[in-house]
């Protein structure tokens, strides 16, 4: 009895033993994620935390030595709602747990303030989505993006609804959101450049659904477009109440409208070609394989398409790990000059990034609807 009781002891400390044994050879590299996991665009928060699982799957799936240890991976995520001050809870959270870099946020309103948290910290964050220019212009280091900024995509936007669709007289709304807000003044800007007339520009919030007022001015002004600054649940809405009022023009966005749940959301008010909206990203021809392999994956691991940012933050966080194995390291310092001068071969194209965290050379991709279905118009740069 007395042996029994001697060996039982000393199997528990070489078990105890062996098994921090094997944790000193793996080391845990902790990804934070963050998007609105509820509320209106709760849709879009989930399709971008499939993007990152997916990436986090596939990096443990393949396998990652760092400093001569096996590395895991492991997805944080939390869910700030579209709102600017749980995004700033949100992200002190994850600095006080210690993640080694952050993908997020989604929109531009959260991503913004959580900005200054993460650079405080010195922790690297790419936003996959968030396009307000104002983002990469506070002389942050730790703040990158892998889509093309509002300037870029109001820009295009305005030219194009100078120049192809023929546009004279333009109708603006934004729900006065980060994003909203900046993408109405850049398409603003550079429509009225190409000769567009603003005949009014109106203001909502990103949760409004009556829409009345403001559509019933609008129409007293006879616009032959209506410019909107918002997302797609609020969009949407606006689309049919449109249709009841009987405004036939056509109806621009950004890419906060351009998402596979349009038509659900916008019902009878969403009529062929009536729709024009680009996405900040796109691929050419010649990358459009990885993308529709990346898209089938997906199904394949979710049971559903991809909604639109997805690829975006699966290539933002495949570009953090490659930084890291350049770096030979998950710590942000060392890890972080080695993301600023990235090349990584992305679903979406190459990822790299000027002097302020912008993404070099990014496209812009311009869409309408036909018969209920998102359809491709153009990529542009």
């Amino acid at each position: 009895m007395q042996l029994t009781k001697k060996i039982v002891p000393l199997t528990g400390a070489i078990a105890f033993a062996i098994a921090g044994m094997a944790s000193a050879q793996e080391q845990v590299v902790r990804i934070g994620h963050v998007g609105p996991l509820t509320g209106a665009i709760a849709h879009l928060g989930k399709d971008n935390e499939n993007g990152a699982r997916m990436a986090i799957e596939e990096l443990n799936a393949k396998g990652m030595t760092l400093g001569g240890k096996k590395v895991k991976f492991e997805l944080d995520t939390e869910d700030d709602g579209a709102d600017p001050k749980q995004a700033t809870t949100v992200a002190q959270k994850l600095v006080d747990a210690h993640v080694n870099g952050v993908i997020g946020h989604m929109t531009s309103g959260t991503t913004i303030p959580a900005s200054k948290i993460y650079y405080d910290a010195g922790i690297p964050q790419i936003s996959p989505s968030a396009t307000n220019p104002k983002y990469t212009l506070q002389g942050f280091n730790t703040t990158f993006r892998v889509v093309a900024n509002d300037g870029q995509l109001g820009g295009a936007l305005g030219r194009y609804a100078a120049q192809s669709l023929k546009a004279k007289n333009v109708a603006v709304i934004d729900d006065r959101t980060a994003y909203g807000q900046g993408i109405a003044e850049e398409f603003t800007k550079s429509a009225k450049g190409a000769g567009v007339h603003i005949v009014t520009t109106q203001f909502t919030n990103d949760k409004a659904t009556d829409f009345t007022a403001i559509l019933t001015a609008i129409k007293a002004k006879n616009p032959d477009m209506v410019f909107f600054g918002g997302m797609d649940a609020v969009g949407g809405p606006m689309l049919r109440q449109m249709k009841q009022l009987g405004i036939k023009v056509r109806f621009m966005g950004g890419d906060g409208l351009c998402s596979a749940d349009l038509p659900k959301l916008a019902g009878d008010g969403l009529e062929d070609d009536k729709v024009v909206c680009a996405e900040a990203g796109g691929v050419s021809d010649a990358d459009k394989k990885p993308m529709e392999d990346f898209k089938a994956a997906y199904k394949k691991r979710f049971g559903q398409d991809v909604v639109i940012y997805a690829p975006y933050v699966y290539d933002a966080l495949m570009a953090m790990a490659d930084a890291m194995q350049k770096a030979d390291s998950s710590d942000p310092k060392k890890y972080l000059p080695f993301l600023a001068k990235i090349a990584h071969k992305g679903v979406t194209g190459m990822i790299s990034f000027d002097a302020k965290g912008d993404i070099k050379d990014g496209s812009l991709t311009l869409y309408t609807y036909k018969g209920g279905a998102r359809t491709k118009i153009a990529t542009v740069k």
